[in-house]
């Protein structure tokens, strides 16, 4: 009897003994307690990982919210190097402008220098080798009443309202002769009966028909320094020989006279018997004042100024024909 146990079940069929042996009774309860176990440690493992979940996701939250944080950083630091980026462009390209501009600058001041270095030989200035250009463009500078003297002596502005030239100074096919030959002067584009002013002061060396040399009815007016100024194939004279005329006095009026194929004025400098080109003269003004100086060669422009010193116009008066500014928006090209 001690190798067994009884199970007694009573319900409501009666009741009902079961003889068990002990082992049976040994395995029921150590598969109870396994089971019991199992429960305990599957609960326990449940709970242990339910924990350490929240744990993950807490850690995963915080993860998300600095990525997050990190990548707003990342897109604020891009946008703030762009615009680094965008003002290191804008000085890059400032700096080549300010570059630009200082070559540009040091160009125009070697251009200066080279144009002073021709007006001062012209001039027969020995500059200080220590001089600035600005003591040197100050040296070189004449004052406003000594160029007022010189552009009221010599040839200088247009005899004529300025309608361009239909024929240049130097060599030419005559028109009318239909031959080649160096034309002295430039033909002036005129319609018959055009005023004619002198360009400066003077006394009137010839004043009447000029049949030697083909220039019909001829104006010509001697200046100081050596100048002459000839106004050729004339209609009409008003002036008469060995008067005085100042400039822009009215002179005559454009024709056709002599050996001219169409009405038009033939304008001539000479400069001690030597022609030179008129077209610079024509140029020639306060507002382009050295310009003459460059371009015309023939004239010894330092012992003329030298000799101007001390000479003063008290009224000098003006070409009322034209002056430069509208004669530079209509003489553009140089025709």
């Amino acid at each position: 009897m001690h190798d067994h146990f009884t199970v007694t079940i009573d319900d409501h069929n009666g009741v009902t003994h079961f003889n068990l042996h002990k082992f049976v009774k040994k395995a029921f309860l150590y598969i109870i307690i396994t089971i019991f176990t199992t429960i305990f440690v599957s609960v326990s493992t449940i709970l242990y990982l339910d924990n350490n979940l929240d744990k993950i996701d807490k850690k995963n939250s915080k993860l998300i919210k600095k990525n997050r944080e990190l990548r707003k950083t990342f897109q604020d630091t891009q946008k703030a190097l762009a615009l680094k980026i965008d003002e290191l462009k804008i000085k890059e390209e400032a700096l080549e402008m300010k570059t630009e501009a200082f070559n540009e600058k040091r160009m125009e001041i070697s251009e200066l220098s080279s144009s002073l270095n021709a007006i001062e030989t012209l001039m027969g200035i020995v500059p200080d080798k220590n001089s600035t250009i600005e003591d040197r463009v100050n040296v070189t500078q004449l004052d406003m009443e000594q160029k007022a003297t010189i552009l009221q002596f010599i040839p200088n502005g247009s005899p004529i309202i300025y309608k361009g030239i239909t024929s240049k100074y130097g060599d030419r096919m005559h028109p009318v002769l239909k031959r080649r030959e160096f034309h002295n002067g430039i033909d002036m584009r005129a319609k018959m009966n055009t005023p004619v002013y002198a360009t400066a002061d003077g006394v009137i060396e010839w004043a009447g028909l000029h049949k030697k040399s083909g220039y019909g009815k001829l104006v010509i007016i001697q200046h100081n320094y050596g100048f002459k100024s000839y106004y050729g194939h004339l209609n009409k004279i008003v002036v008469k020989t060995k008067s005085f005329v100042r400039r822009g006095d009215l002179i005559a009026y454009t024709g056709n006279t002599g050996r001219s194929s169409g009405p038009h004025l033939h304008y001539e400098i000479k400069y001690f018997y030597r022609t030179v080109n008129p077209y610079w003269f024509v140029k020639w003004s306060m507002e382009n004042y050295n310009e003459v100086f460059e371009k015309e060669k023939k004239v010894l422009w330092g012992v003329l100024v030298e000799a101007t010193k001390g000479v003063f116009v008290p009224n000098p008066t003006k070409i009322v024909a034209l002056t430069y500014k509208e004669e530079q928006k209509k003489h553009k090209k140089g025709k």
